[in-house]
Parts: structure tokens; sequence; C-alpha cells
């Protein structure tokens, strides 16, 4: 569901900046004061680059003609908590739009906010953690994943439509456009939340202090050990990255199909000076646009690179939180 520039106006792609900026912001300033992100600065490395291979596997649809990939919020947030999964998937959001040219760069921010606010902070919020609050049961687990991640998933089709309507994308009426997103993102939404689920129902035998701790909101304890749990989904996200991403399916993802279905094609264009402008930017930094080596190599050298970069990026922002906790808990004894 990463929206292309065309999609979006300068002024609705520069609001969705300061929404998802502000979100952000907000989501740091709660991890370094809550220390949520402590002790899970290698869950969020690890998991953040397990996020973005996962990104890299489009399943098909049956009967549509469409193919959907998992999104990985509703995952990142059980297992870290709501502000940590944020700055973890902003991470993986970051790298696809700068390195890879997977979603425009002036549509970046409303792909922040459709694939990370919303999954992060409004649906694991309000739907994942209250049906888990009583007990974890593997059926709980499964349910409670399956409902958030459709929930998340429906009210991301819906932000897209919205942001499109409000862009003066004519070639995307509402009523048609929002007709296509909403079904083909509810099949995309109950698939990824039957991988979440089952994926949850394992880190909860091996380890039920990641879940413990994100449902109340509080630091990992300082005996848990994580080591094979985040060697398991070290050795998942390589294995997905490098080998199963060859497998995913060349048919459009849910948001490419709903476009092409719209306005009889997947590829819109815009050409004032502002798309001009963030085209060029993305164009200088994108290494590896559409997931593709110089000499025309495939995804798996693409998904090693970009994990690793997603491992950096999300355990350095989990670092640099920590250490500006660190010193200002410093810098308040002195005084």
């Amino acid at each position: 569901m990463h929206m292309a520039d065309a999609l979006v106006s300068p002024a609705v792609g520069g609001a969705m900046y300061a929404v998802s900026a502000a979100a952000l912001a907000v989501s740091a300033v709660r991890v370094g004061r809550d220390g949520l992100g402590e002790r899970k600065i290698p869950v969020m490395a690890v998991t953040g680059a397990f996020a973005f291979a996962a990104q890299m596997i489009n399943f098909t649809i049956p009967g549509t003609g469409s193919s959907g990939h998992i999104g990985g919020g509703i995952l990142l947030a059980a297992m870290l908590g709501g502000a940590p999964a944020l700055l973890t998937l902003a991470s993986v959001l970051v790298i696809q739009c700068l390195f890879f040219a997977d979603g425009g760069l002036l549509a970046l921010g409303c792909n922040l906010f459709n694939m990370g606010v919303i999954p992060c902070l409004i649906a694991w919020p309000l739907v994942f953690r209250p049906l888990l609050r009583a007990r974890r049961s593997p059926g709980r687990i499964m349910a409670a994943s399956v409902l958030a991640s459709v929930a998340a998933l429906q009210l991301g089709a819906f932000g897209v439509v919205l942001e499109t309507t409000l862009s003066g994308v004519t070639a995307l009426p509402f009523r048609t456009f929002a007709l296509l997103m909403q079904p083909i993102h509810l099949a995309i939404g109950a698939a990824e939340g039957v991988v979440t689920g089952g994926i949850l129902i394992c880190v909860n035998a091996a380890r039920p202090e990641l879940l413990e701790s994100s449902l109340a909101g509080s630091p990992l304890p300082r005996g848990a050990s994580l080591k094979k749990v985040l060697l398991v989904l070290g050795l998942a996200a390589a294995l997905t990255a490098g080998g199963l991403s060859l497998l995913a399916s060349a048919r459009p993802d849910g948001l490419e199909w709903a476009v092409g279905k719209t306005a009889g094609t997947p590829a819109l264009s815009a050409s004032d000076a502002a798309h001009e402008k963030a085209a060029a930017v993305q164009k200088s930094t994108a290494a590896m646009p559409d997931y593709q080596t110089a000499d025309g190599g495939g995804s798996s050298a693409a998904g090693l690179v970009g994990g690793a970069l997603t491992f950096v990026l999300a355990g350095g922002a989990g670092f640099a939180v920590s250490r500006v906790k660190k010193a200002k808990k410093k810098t308040a004894g002195e005084t």
C-alpha cells in the first residue's frame, strides 16, 4: 500500500509529513520517558529487518488478479509496544523510499501514517491490546491479530482514498476507488492477521515476556534472555529476504490493482515542480530502484541489503533515544 507521488498533492503530502512527524516525535519522547526502548534495542533492530523482508513477499489474492504483502505494524507493536514499533516501522519505510524508490518521497508522510501510525498507535491499542488483557491463549492471540490487522488495513486503505480525494486526483473518483480499495485490503488484512497470529503464538510460547511488556507498556524484565528468539527472527529475515523474496507474486498489489481498475492504468503521473523535485531527489538516493542491483540482479541481494540497512537504522533509532534519555538524567543529576 505504498503510495506513489502522483497520488498526492504537495499540500496533502506536506500536511501528512507534519502529522507523521508529530506522531514520531511523541513516540520517541514516550520511548525515552518510559524506558521502553533501552532493553528492546536488539528487538527493534531484528524485527525491523524481518518486517522489511516480509514486505517483499507479495502473495496472490485468488480470483482478483491482485496481490498483497504484510505491513508488519501489528506484529511489531505486539512485540515492542506501539511507540517503539512506530519508530521501527518508520525505519523500514524510509529505507524503502530512499534506497529502493518504493513509495514516493512526496507521499512518504502519507505512507508513514497509513502503514505506521494507524496500526501502531490506533489499531494495536484499540483492538489488539484490549482483547489480550485478560489472558493470552493461542486462540485469543490469533483472533486479536486478525481483527487488528483487518482494522489497520481498512483504515489505511480508506486513508489512501481520502488523501487522493483531497489531493484532487480526478482519475480516482472517491466512491469507485473506495469500493475497490476496501474489499481487496480486507482480504490482505485477513491474510496478514493469520501470519501475524501464527508468529506471535510461537513468540509467546518461547518468550512471553515480550508480549507481556508490550501489553503492560513497561520495559522488558532484566532477567529475560531473548537470544534464541532474536536468532530465529534474524535467520527468518535473512531467509525471507535472500530466498523467499524470489517467489513473490508479480501481480500488482492491492493499491496498484485498485488504481488500475479505477483509472485504467496502474501508474498515474504528475508533472508540477514539487513532484519533479521529489522525483529528482529520490532518483539520486535510490541505489537499488525497484529492488534491482546495478547489473540487473534480482531481489535477493536487495532484500539482504535492505534488511541490513533497516537493522542498523531501527537499532540506531532505539539507541539514540536511549542515549538522549541517559544524557538528560545525567544533566538532571548534576543540577
